[in-house]
């Protein structure tokens, strides 16, 4: 720090010495810098006109005040450090929250192509499942119905030699009422066999 103090003091100085150096050159053609040095210091205005600004910096820097100006430039510098150093850790946070969203997304992609895959495994087992419920529904109304139509046979043909077998009584009565009696127990005889075959 005390270094660009100083540096600031000299670089006044010789900022001054070339004002004075190119105001000679431009009023007196020429001699360089050199020669703007020999003009101020014999020229009286250009030389009181130094000396004030020389005892305006002396008394400035006595008083403290270049101490103020000289500190305000270094808090100002290490403001800007601090900022650029703030805006450093912003760009490395961002960078790490971009990488961290872009995992987030790489997973987030992932879980959703494995539960695709999960769905997809689900929905052909439940085809699959409900396929063979089906077939087995089918099969047992198959059974059903054949044991329906099996009973239905049965019964109908109960029903049929019921229905001979009445008949056959009825002719019997009828025929032992008509015929005599020993050709009568051969008819009904007869007649009951052929109802039941």
């Amino acid at each position: 720090m005390p270094q660009i103090k100083h540096l600031s003091i000299l670089a006044t100085a010789f900022a001054s010495l070339s004002m004075t150096a190119s105001a000679s050159d431009d009023s007196h053609g020429g001699g360089g810098f050199m020669g703007g040095i020999d003009y101020a210091l014999h020229d009286p205005v250009t030389l009181w006109a130094f000396l004030a600004f020389a005892a305006f910096l002396a008394i400035a820097w006595k008083m403290g005040a270049l101490k103020a100006i000289l500190g305000g430039l270094d808090e100002r510098a290490e403001n800007i450090q601090k900022e650029l150093d703030g805006a450093r850790t912003l760009r490395e946070e961002a960078a790490q929250a971009l990488a961290a969203a872009e995992r987030h997304q790489q997973d987030a992609n992932d879980q959703a192509d494995d539960m695709i895959k999960q769905a997809k495994k689900d929905a052909k087992r439940i085809m699959e499942e409900a396929r063979k419920d089906l077939d087995d529904r089918i099969a047992r109304r198959e059974a059903m119905a054949e044991s329906r139509i099996a009973r239905a046979e049965v019964e109908a043909t109960e029903d049929v030699r019921r229905a001979a077998a009445n008949a056959a009584t009825l002719a019997a009565r009828q025929i032992l009422a008509d015929a005599p009696a020993d050709d009568q127990f051969e008819a009904a005889a007869k007649e009951i066999e052929s109802a039941l075959s």
